[in-house]
């Protein structure tokens, strides 16, 4: 994760991360009443609202100062925005190594080569049924964006509580998988 991404999610500039928390939770909870198209339409009227009001404002200002600064866009406008060929070329890079080690770990799961790693997904999907029977997308979305501005900073802060409990939980986790392999015929435990 970048450098940048790392410092809006800790809230190193508080400003900053604020805006974006609050930007993203905004447009999630408008997906929640009002459909994709809508939300797209509204955001694109406010900022089309914003700039033409800025444009007509600075216009005004310059024919009453009588003032020739040009376009209050101009260095916008100027801006090289075009992709390269080595950047799309490097994210469809990212992209297919992404996608094929996803077919290969699916098609591991799905075939049995594992069949711990097989029961551990069924189970997981078996889980998320009921996940999803009580939430739908978008309020899990909503969940994850506020979990990820605010866990980072909690284990930061309690960091030592926190870990202390995870190593627990992970000891007996790892028993009770141990017990489970043992009883399964065929399946092979793993070195730890």
């Amino acid at each position: 994760m970048g450098a940048a991404a790392i410092d809006l999610l800790y809230w190193r500039n508080v400003k900053q991360s604020g805006a974006v928390f609050s930007s993203v939770l905004l447009l999630l909870f408008s997906l929640t009443q009002f459909s994709v198209v809508s939300v797209g339409a509204y955001l694109a009227l406010a900022a089309l609202s914003a700039t033409i009001s800025f444009r007509i404002y600075k216009s005004v200002l310059q024919a009453v100062q009588k003032t020739d600064e040009g376009h209050p866009f101009k260095s916008y406008l100027d801006m090289e925005i075009a992709l390269s060929q080595d950047q799309i070329s490097k994210y469809a890079d990212k992209i297919l190594l992404y996608s094929n080690t996803c077919m290969k770990e699916l098609r591991r799961l799905f075939l049995v080569q594992d069949l711990v790693d097989s029961l551990k997904f069924a189970v997981l999907m078996w889980l998320l049924t009921y996940v999803g029977a009580l939430f739908n997308g978008l309020t899990l979305l909503i969940l994850a964006v506020v979990s990820m501005f605010t866990m980072p900073v909690v284990y930061e802060k309690h960091q030592a509580q926190i870990d202390q409990y995870v190593g627990l939980i992970r000891t007996h986790v790892n028993s009770v998988v141990g017990k489970i392999q043992a009883k399964i015929p065929g399946s092979k435990r793993k070195e730890e």
